[in-house]
C-alpha cells in the first residue's frame, strides 16, 4: 500500500499549511511525489517554527548544554539536574502566546496542562509551577480582559490538578497590546528508578496510545503559533485546546504508576502536533519508524478523517512503546485511572512514519524529514546595529530635567522624589503581583517554604524519601530545597540585546543567590518578532550570544526550553508590530538546607543594612531605566552592562552571609533601582528604614534621580543584626574590599522610609502606608475602575 497524493496544490493550500513555496518542492523533492492532504499537514506542522526552530536552531548550538550536575540536556521533554542525596530534578518552560491572545482562559489553561506533561514524561512528580507573563496597558479595557482570563486559566488548570504556583513575574508595556506573552515552568522530583527517554525502540514492540480522547479541538495549533496575529485571529479559535486539570491529574498518577513498572520503553507528550510530532519525534530519535492506526484511536467526534487525526492537539494526550507482551498490564492501570488505553501501532524497521485508516495508507513519510532533517535558516546578520538602537543609545542624561535635593525642577513646579517614588511604587510592573497569585493555590502539596511575594524566588522543600519511593539511593539531608526563578527585563533586550540578554541570566542568579540558593541550571523561552525581518534575526542573534555568554559566565547550562517567533500584531494598515525581544530566563537553584534562607523583608528594628556591590556613588546611568520610561516617557539608554567577576564575587557573599546566619534579609536593586527596593524591603517587612548617603564631600551629586533610581550592577540589599555587624563587616572586607557599603539601619513602624543626604537632608521620607497603599493596590485599583465606568 502507498499513499495516495493529488497531482499538486494551490500556493493558497500550501500558503494555509505555513508553508513556503520553496519548502513544498523540497517536500515533493524528499517524497518523490505530491503529498496528499495528511502529509501536506504533517509537513506544515512539523516544519513550522514552534516545532523545528528553522530560523533559531543555528543560533541554539552556542548555548553551554553540560556541566556537572546535568542529567538530560536539549532534545528531551524537560531538561534534568542531579541534586544530590539521590535526588533529580526535571524543568521545562514553555509558551502559549498565541492561544491565550484570541482565548485567554484556556489558551493559558492548556498551557500550563503542556508544560506538566513535559515534566511526569520524564518520570517525574510535577512540585510546582511558576509563569512569566507580558500584556499592554493595564488601562487598556482589552489588555484587562486578557490578563484576566490569563491568570484565571492559570489559576483553574494548577489548582484543580494540584500543583503550587510558587512564582512567576508580571509586566505591562503597550509593546504586548496586541500579542501577550504566556510562558509557564514547571519542575518536578524524578519518582522513576531510570529517566523515561522519548526514543522508540524495539523492533515489533507496541505503540500505546494513551489518556484523554481525541477532537477536532487544537487544530493546527503548531502552525498558527508560529504567525502574526490579526484581526482574523479571532477566526483561529479552532486552534486553541481545550483543557481536563482532573483528567491529567489521573493522567499523572497512572504515568507515573506505569513507568514505574519497567513495562515502558519510551514515551512522548502529545503536544505541539499531537500524533504527528509524537510518532515522528519518537522514531526518528530512535532510528526506528513506527505504523499507527487511526481506526484505533479513541475519538470524540464523528466523521474525523486522517488530516484531522494527525493534526488535533486535544489535550492530556501521551504515546507509549511498551515491551511486547507486556502492553496490557499497562492498559490495565490505565483502564484503572479511567483512561483510554489502547494499542495504536508498532515500531518497524523501515524509519518512517505510517499512518493507516480504513484499511489504506493514509500517509507514509521518513520519521527524519518530519522530525530532525527540518529545514534551516542561516540569515544574514545586520552589518551594524539598527537604526533605532543607534539612536537611542545617544540618550544622554543632559536632556532631562535639573534636579535637587527636593526633586525634579518641571515647568509646573518641583515633582518630589517622595511623589516619585510612590508613582514608581504604584507602576503596574513594579507593583505587587498579589492580585495575580493570590489567585493561585500556592501551598498545595504543603512543601512551599516562601509564599509568593516574600522574597526573589521561590523555594520548595524536598520531600524525604519515605515520600518518594524507588529512589537510587537513601538521602542523607532531610533539609534539602530548590529554589526557582522566572527573569526578564524586556525593555534591556530591546535597547541592546546583548547586554540585555546577560542582565538576564545575572539577575535570574541574583534572584537564587538572594534566598540562599546556589544557581544550577537554565531553561530558556526566546518570545521575538519575526526572524525574516534584518531587524527581528539581529535582536534573536544578538539576544542569543548574550544569554550564551552570561550561562557560561555564571555556569548555568542550558538544559532546554522553547522560541516563540512571529509574535507580532498586524496594525489597521496591515503592518506587522513586533513585541520587545523577550528571552525569559528560568533557573533552578539548590539550597543544602532550608532553614537558612531569607525573604525580602525587613526583620528587626536596629538591623543593619548593607548594599552589597556598586556603592551608591557610583556613577550609574539611566538609560533603561523604569524610572526614565515612567516618569519621562522615555524609552532610550543603554541597559546596565554586567560585570560578571563581581555579580559571582557578591552573589557569593550574600548566599554565605545567609547560610551562616548573618544575613537576614536579601533582596536585589532591579526595576526602580536602590530607592524602590528599599521600598519593598520596607513593605515586606513592615518595618521602616532610615538610609544615610555617605557621599564623600569631594564627590559632587548633580543627579540625585540617578542616585535613587539607575538600575543595573550587581547590587544586593542586606540587613544584618548588629551583633554580627563585626564579623560581618569583616567578611565583606576580605570578599569584596571596597565594593560595599553600610548604608543605614532599619526602624520600627511609624519611621517609614527616609533616605538623608550627608548633611541631613531628607530626599525621601515616606510612611510605609503611604507606599504600601500605592504598591499593594495599584492592579486592583486599575482593574476596579474599568468595571465601575
Amino acid at each position: 500500500m502507498t499513499a495516495t497524493s493529488p497531482a499538486f496544490f494551490s500556493p493558497q493550500e500550501i500558503a494555509a499549511e505555513g508553508l513556503k513555496p520553496e519548502e513544498y518542492a523540497e517536500i515533493v523533492r524528499r517524497l518523490g511525489r505530491h503529498p496528499n492532504k495528511a502529509e501536506l499537514g504533517m509537513f506544515g506542522v512539523m516544519w513550522s517554527e514552534h516545532c523545528c526552530y528553522k530560523n533559531s536552531r543555528p543560533l541554539l548550538k552556542q548555548f553551554p548544554t553540560e556541566g556537572p550536575r546535568i542529567l538530560v540536556g536539549p532534545g528531551e521533554n524537560a531538561g534534568v539536574v542531579d541534586l544530590g542525596d539521590g535526588l533529580q530534578l526535571a524543568f521545562k518552560i514553555e509558551s502559549h502566546n498565541h492561544p491565550s491572545a484570541v482565548e485567554p482562559f484556556q489558551g493559558a489553561a492548556t498551557g500550563v496542562g503542556g508544560i506538566l506533561r513535559d515534566i511526569f514524561t520524564m518520570g517525574a512528580r510535577p512540585i510546582a509551577l511558576l509563569n512569566s507573563l507580558r500584556f499592554g496597558s493595564l488601562e487598556d479595557a482589552k489588555t484587562q480582559r486578557l490578563f484576566s482570563g490569563v491568570v484565571a486559566g492559570i489559576a483553574h488548570y494548577g489548582n484543580c490538578v494540584g500543583v503550587p504556583t510558587v512564582g512567576g513575574e508580571v509586566y505591562f508595556d503597550s509593546a504586548y497590546s496586541g500579542n501577550p506573552l504566556v510562558n509557564v515552568m514547571a519542575l518536578g522530583l524524578m519518582e522513576t528508578p531510570e529517566i523515561v527517554k522519548s526514543g522508540a525502540s524495539g523492533l515489533g514492540n507496541p505503540v500505546l496510545y494513551v489518556g484523554s480522547t481525541t477532537g477536532r479541538d487544537g487544530m493546527g495549533g503548531a502552525s498558527f503559533a508560529s504567525a502574526e496575529l490579526s484581526d482574523q485571529s479571532i477566526d483561529d479559535r479552532p486552534a486553541v485546546q481545550v483543557g481536563d486539570p482532573f483528567l491529567e491529574k489521573s493522567l499523572i498518577e497512572a504515568c507515573l504508576e506505569a513507568f514505574k513498572t519497567g513495562a515502558v520503553v519510551a514515551a512522548q507528550d502529545m503536544g505541539a502536533a499531537g500524533i504527528t510530532c509524537s510518532t515522528s519525534e519518537m522514531a526518528a530519535k530512535g532510528g526506528v519508524g513506527i505504523e499507527l492506526d487511526l481506526d484505533k484511536i479513541p475519538a470524540r467526534e464523528r466523521g474525523m478523517v486522517p488530516y484531522e487525526y494527525l493534526l488535533s492537539e486535544s489535550q492530556e494526550r501521551m504515546l507509549f512503546v511498551a515491551h511486547k507482551g507486556r502492553e496490557q498490564e499497562l492498559i490495565d492501570i490505565f483502564h484503572r485511572w479511567g483512561l483510554q488505553a489502547v494499542v495504536a501501532g508498532t515500531v518497524i524497521a523501515e524509519p518512517i512514519v505510517r499512518i493507516l485508516f480504513q484499511g489504506a495508507v493514509a500517509a507514509e513519510i521518513p520519521a527524519e524529514a518530519l522530525a530532525e532533517n527540518t529545514p534551516l535558516y542561516e540569515r544574514e546578520l545586520l552589518a551594524e546595529p539598527p537604526e533605532y538602537a543607534r539612536q537611542a543609545w545617544e540618550w544622554t542624561p543632559d536632556s532631562l530635567p535639573a534636579c535637587t535635593t527636593a526633586g525634579i525642577e518641571l515647568q509646573r513646579g518641583v515633582q518630589s522624589w517622595n511623589d516619585i517614588l510612590l508613582t514608581l511604587l504604584d507602576t503596574p510592573t513594579i507593583a505587587s503581583k498579589s492580585w495575580v497569585y493570590r489567585q493561585y493555590d500556592h501551598q498545595v502539596q504543603n512543601n512551599t517554604v516562601i509564599l509568593p511575594g516574600g522574597a526573589d524566588a521561590a523555594v520548595v522543600r524536598l520531600r524525604p524519601l519515605e515520600e518518594i519511593p524507588n529512589l537510587k539511593s537513601q538521602i542523607q539531608n532531610l533539609k534539602l530545597g530548590v529554589a526557582a526563578t522566572v527573569d526578564c527585563n524586556p525593555r534591556y533586550v530591546y535597547l541592546d540585546p546583548y547586554e540585555g540578554a546577560k542582565a538576564v541570566v545575572a539577575e535570574a542568579a541574583r534572584n537564587l543567590s538572594c534566598v540562599g540558593a546556589e544557581p544550577l541550571a537554565v531553561t530558556d523561552n526566546l518570545n521575538f518578532g519575526s526572524p525574516e525581518k534584518p531587524i527581528g534575526y539581529w535582536q534573536l542573534a544578538e539576544a542569543c550570544r548574550g544569554l550564551a555568554e552570561g550561562c557560561r559566565e555564571l555556569a548555568t547550562p542550558v538544559t532546554g526550553g522553547n522560541v516563540s517567533l512571529y509574535n507580532e500584531t498586524l496594525d489597521s494598515q496591515g503592518i506587522p508590530q513586533p513585541i520587545y525581544p523577550t528571552p525569559v530566563v528560568g533557573m533552578v537553584g539548590l539550597i543544602p538546607d532550608i532553614t537558612k534562607i531569607c525573604g525580602q523583608g525587613w526583620q528587626a528594628s536596629g538591623d543593619v543594612i548593607y548594599l552589597l556591590g556598586l556603592p551608591l556613588a557610583s556613577k550609574i546611568s539611566l538609560g533603561a531605566s523604569e524610572y526614565l520610561a515612567t516618569i519621562h516617557n522615555t524609552v532610550a539608554g543603554k541597559p546596565p552592562r554586567v560585570d560578571f567577576d563581581l555579580e559571582r564575587r557578591v552573589q557569593k557573599v550574600c548566599r554565605e552571609g545567609i547560610r551562616n546566619g548573618w544575613v537576614r534579609s536579601a533582596h536585589d536593586c532591579a526595576e526602580g533601582g536602590v530607592a524602590i527596593a528599599l521600598a519593598e524591603c520596607c513593605i515586606a517587612g513592615n518595618l521602616g528604614a532610615e538610609i544615610n548617603l555617605d557621599i564623600p564631600p569631594t564627590q559632587l551629586i548633580s543627579r540625585f534621580d540617578e542616585l535613587l533610581f539607575a538600575e543595573g550592577g550587581a547590587r544586593i540589599l542586606v540587613s544584618v543584626a548588629s551583633a554580627q555587624q563585626e564579623i560581618w563587616e569583616s567578611y565583606l572586607q576580605e570578599h569584596l574590599g571596597q565594593e560595599w557599603q553600610k548604608v543605614g539601619m532599619v526602624r520600627n513602624y511609624e519611621m517609614g522610609l527616609g533616605v538623608f543626604t550627608t548633611d541631613n537632608q531628607a530626599l525621601i521620607k515616606v510612611r510605609i502606608e503611604d507606599m504600601n497603599d500605592r504598591y499593594s493596590h495599584a492592579i486592583a485599583r486599575r482593574l476596579a475602575i474599568h468595571t465601575t465606568t
